[in-house]
């Protein structure tokens, strides 16, 4: 089980910092002026949009907008504490990885809910989609499980510091 656990830390930190990196850089030009942008990330972005036919990017419906800003707002600054957490062996990565799973799940719920219904979505634009569903149910699950040891991460054992008790 151990190896498991270490194997899903290494996938799902790799995903916060990607989250970290692009949440700020490529989402965000969804609700934000996109002169606030360099040219060359929002010629990336409308590659993106062109190469896998994401009418949602591309039309920007008042629904997805609202994800988008939930995504910068809450699951943004939750992916870098659950880096933060994952590095430095806090108790409370738990918490805030089963909170961001669970917040990404609805919100792809609804993504992908909206492209299967309207029959919109390529296969190509699905198969970009689906792992976040996939990572959003491997961090809500990462989030109920429980370590075997309060000083363990992803990166080996950490020393447990000592404390000062106070009179």
């Amino acid at each position: 089980m151990g190896f498991v656990l270490k194997l899903v830390d290494a996938i799902l930190f790799l995903f916060f910092v990607l989250i970290a990196i692009v949440a700020p850089l490529l989402d965000a030009q969804t609700c934000l002026p996109l002169s606030y942008f360099p040219d060359f990330l929002v010629d990336v972005k409308a590659w993106y949009a062109n190469e896998f036919g994401d009418y949602l990017v591309a039309e920007q419906p008042h629904f997805f907008v609202g994800l988008v800003w939930l995504e910068l707002l809450f699951q943004w600054p939750l992916s870098i504490i659950n880096i933060f957490a994952m590095l430095y062996s806090k108790p409370w990565f738990n918490t805030t990885c089963l909170i961001y799973g669970v917040s990404l799940s609805t919100s792809m719920v609804a993504v992908l809910s909206e492209m299967m219904g309207s029959k919109k979505a390529s296969e190509k634009l699905l198969t970009m989609y689906f792992p976040f569903m996939c990572l959003g149910i491997l961090a809500t699950l990462r989030g109920l499980l429980t370590s075997s040891s309060k000083s363990s991460s992803a990166f080996g054992k950490r020393p447990a510091t000592a404390r000062n008790k106070r009179a």
